[in-house]
């Protein structure tokens, strides 16, 4: 998911470059109400690919009051549920459709601690819609390589705190984000955690912000050696045109696993969707 400010449009596309890797929601800008716009080469999320490395159209809308609540919307086209379940066979009745992720999110960010160190709380549920029923897949199945693809809804809430900080052109935020649901699909992984470090710095010359990023996806429940837990990454560039329109470019990865030369986060092209690559992404913000 991504959230938006006008004011730091910089800051916000950096996350966004990662794919759903979104800073905290916005403080209010000019207007309450702002909305934006992305194309980016693939749509990476948690250093993941959605989208199976093919482009993705992204775009939503955020309200944000002077009081510091806010509740927005962001959605973005993807494959990977399509992917993992492919055609209708045996154990799929017929063939999954979930062309789209839908993102609803509300919550709470002040300066409470001191001006540019905003707090924030708040939840985020991600929502799938599909045509085509889930398999129902023996639990034998649940606890190996497949375990993402057991007919578990792949909807799923979380709670998120985060604490923004700007030292002069140093800025970002650490943030932590907590599983209610199984998360993305996973079997029996309620509890899973993401915390996250992001970090911009804005060299102050033709509108440039270096941009970086690590986090850490804990899947919780790992059973012997099918431990779905890795870590990303991001470094980038962002440069702001002015008026609202911005773009990035990023290198970015992760250290997922693979069991017996399987990457346990497999692609239909047998790729390793976590692997290492550059992400292009151009954004407009109204």
């Amino acid at each position: 998911m991504s959230m938006f400010k006008k004011t730091t449009l910089a800051l916000a596309i950096s996350a966004l470059a990662g794919g759903a890797l979104a800073q905290s929601a916005p403080a209010p800008a000019t207007s309450p109400i702002t909305a934006n716009v992305t194309v980016v080469n693939d749509y990476r999320y948690r250093g993941i690919t959605q989208s199976n490395f093919q482009p993705a159209i992204q775009g939503g809308f955020d309200y944000a009051h002077e009081s510091g609540f806010y509740i927005g919307n962001w959605n973005s086209s993807i494959s990977w549920i399509s992917d993992a379940y492919g055609p209708a066979t045996s154990t799929v009745s017929a063939p999954i459709s979930a062309p789209v992720e839908m993102d609803f999110y509300a919550g709470f960010k002040k300066e409470l601690i001191a001006p540019g160190f905003a707090s924030d709380i708040g939840v985020l549920q991600y929502y799938y819609p599909m045509t085509g029923a889930l398999p129902t897949v023996a639990a034998s199945n649940r606890n190996n390589g497949n375990r993402q693809s057991t007919g578990q809804s792949p909807n799923t809430t979380e709670l998120y705190v985060a604490q923004n900080f700007t030292y002069g052109p140093v800025t970002g935020f650490v943030k932590f984000s907590y599983a209610l649901t199984n998360l993305f699909g996973f079997y029996n992984s309620a509890g899973s955690y993401y915390p996250d470090l992001t970090v911009n710095y804005d060299t102050g010359v033709w509108g440039l912000t270096l941009n970086g990023h690590v986090g850490y996806q804990y899947i919780s429940n790992k059973v012997g050696a099918y431990d779905f837990s890795y870590t990303d990454y991001k470094l980038g560039v962002t440069k702001d045109f002015g008026g609202g329109l911005s773009a990035n470019i990023s290198y970015v990865g992760t250290d997922a696993k693979s069991v017996t030369g399987t990457p346990l986060y497999l692609s239909p092209q047998s790729k390793n969707m976590g692997k290492d690559g550059y992400l292009i992404s151009l954004t407009k913000t109204f």
